[in-house]
């Protein structure tokens, strides 16, 4: 074959030009087509606006329209003395002693308190009372109108209105309450058939979705979403603390309100949030769903909840103690002390038993005795697997009936002495009904103020134990500076809203 000779090189630069050309010119013509603005001499191109193509991030718009109707605001009412001090101030208006002598404010004020004159005389003569009116949330779990509630949003009043996302009012009356998990029942008595939701079956899990729906500030069905944080909480609300940590917002009137899963079944009920401010910081702690479907049923069937009652003073097994006991795992709890003419007691069971199982359930700490026991009805008898002398050993203890706080009422007769916790700021005394401890006074330059304790709140627990009097708190901190914590966690009632406060010590 003879080989051709290539182009000359000014005919190869040519051929190059002509093919770069066409093919900018085809990219160009391309990119009109595609963008609908084609690039010329005459004509500017214009960007197109950004379109994202829809992705699926979770929305929780139809589990909200499909639980909504279950959730309703609870509305209570109680009688209160009101504090009457005669004349304008009675009505919160300022007195006119509280001005300058001689200045505009006192001599209007002094006019109008002279104008009230008998009036106000007649007022502080005849003591009356109010109405104290207290909002919350609750949920229907029955389509013939039970209502679950925390018992807080209910505890004292004497009547009762829920209303639902539309606004329909319904009277309600209280069927029972119990104080040691924060849970109550009220029923409606309507011929209406009401939506109603489900209490979940399974065991919530970390890092699950969750939807709160309830009343805060009485706003009324508000919708709130997050995640689970923790499980098994223990924030010193009582004995049989086992609380969902959430972090969907929660705040004062979300009380009573039911938590959702993606089913839209209820995994706990809002009850306690961790705040300094009194606001939504998102941590908020929940009863759990299995807790509170328990006590219900209890409620509903009998009113009030009677609990199985073993009888000793326990304490966790540490790890120290494990190895003093021979015992491989720091696992069950400790006996201190069974309590005289208990089932305990009774049965055998001796100081320095650690009980490991109940009816071949394990148990993993104090707390969690507690609640198996709980979980029992009196006159049960239960098989206790126990630790003695260095062998096990299985005791059956017959339970009896878990003590009312009637027992409890001889050490509070008499109380009113004023306690002082002076690295904390504050002043005590003994609450009336002996619910908690009622802050007297506060310290404006210490940890208790810059916390937003305030004079009338209700501290129920310190340290994660409940207290009754001054000398308890006083207890709880002392010991809390010896174990050389920095800070002691109280859990405080302002108001109807409960909340955690940790007060640093060293501030007087």
């Amino acid at each position: 074959m003879t080989e051709q000779n290539p182009a000359p090189k000014s005919t190869q630069t040519r051929f190059r030009s002509r093919a770069l050309l066409g093919t900018a010119l085809a990219a160009v013509i391309v990119g009109g087509l595609a963008g609908q603005a084609v690039v010329s001499s005459h004509t500017p191109a214009y960007a197109e606006a950004v379109r994202v193509q829809p992705q699926t991030l979770p929305s929780f718009a139809d589990l909200v329209d499909n639980v909504k109707p279950a959730v309703v605001s609870v509305r209570v009412k109680s009688t209160a003395p009101e504090t009457v001090s005669g004349g304008p101030d009675s009505f919160g208006f300022p007195n006119a002693d509280q001005f300058p002598p001689g200045s505009p404010m006192e001599r209007f004020f002094r006019q109008f308190q002279d104008q009230q004159g008998q009036q106000g005389q007649n007022r502080m003569q005849r003591p009356k009372a109010r109405q104290a009116v207290a909002l919350g949330s609750g949920f229907f779990i029955s389509e013939d109108g039970y209502v679950v509630t925390n018992n807080h949003v209910i505890d004292g009043a004497t009547e009762f209105t829920v209303s639902n996302a539309d606004g329909k009012e319904y009277s309600a009356r209280l069927i029972g309450a119990d104080e040691k998990t924060d849970l109550a029942l009220l029923k409606v008595d309507d011929k209406e058939k009401f939506t109603y939701v489900e209490f979940a079956k399974g065991q919530a899990r970390v890092g699950d979705w969750v939807v709160a729906v309830g009343n805060p500030f009485g706003l009324g069905g508000t919708v709130t979403a997050g995640i689970v944080s923790a499980l098994g909480r223990e924030i010193g609300a009582g004995p049989y603390d086992d609380f969902i940590q959430i972090d969907a917002s929660v705040n004062k009137g979300n009380s009573g309100g039911p938590t959702f899963n993606l089913s839209g079944e209820v995994i706990g009920i809002n009850t306690a949030i961790y705040s300094p401010s009194g606001g939504s910081v998102g941590i908020a702690f929940d009863i759990p769903a299995a807790t509170a479907e328990r006590v219900i049923k209890d409620l509903k069937d009998h009113g009030e909840v009677v609990r199985g009652w073993l009888g000793v003073q326990i304490q966790p097994i540490t790890k120290d103690i494990a190895d003093s006991l021979n015992l491989k795992e720091a696992k069950g709890a400790l006996v201190s002390e069974p309590q005289d003419e208990s089932p305990a007691e009774t049965a055998g069971i001796k100081s320095g038993d650690a009980i490991l199982t109940v009816d071949g359930k394990p148990v993993e700490d104090a707390r969690n005795l507690a609640q198996i026991i709980a979980g029992y009805s009196p006159d049960t008898t239960v098989k206790l697997g126990i630790w003695r002398g260095g062998k096990a050993e299985d005791v059956n203890v017959k339970l009896g009936k878990l003590p009312g706080s009637e027992k409890l009422a001889s050490l509070q007769s008499g109380e009113s002495k004023t306690a002082s916790v002076a690295d904390l700021g504050l002043s005590l005394t003994a609450s009336p009904d002996g619910k908690g401890v009622v802050v007297s006074d506060v310290e404006a330059s210490g940890s208790a103020a810059e916390q937003g304790i305030q004079a009338g709140d209700i501290i129920l627990a310190v340290g994660g134990s409940e207290v009754t009097r001054p000398g308890d708190v006083e207890r709880e901190v002392v010991d809390a500076k010896k174990q050389g914590m920095k800070a002691v966690l109280m859990r405080v009632k302002s108001g109807e809203q409960t909340r955690f406060v940790a007060l640093p010590f060293g501030k007087a």
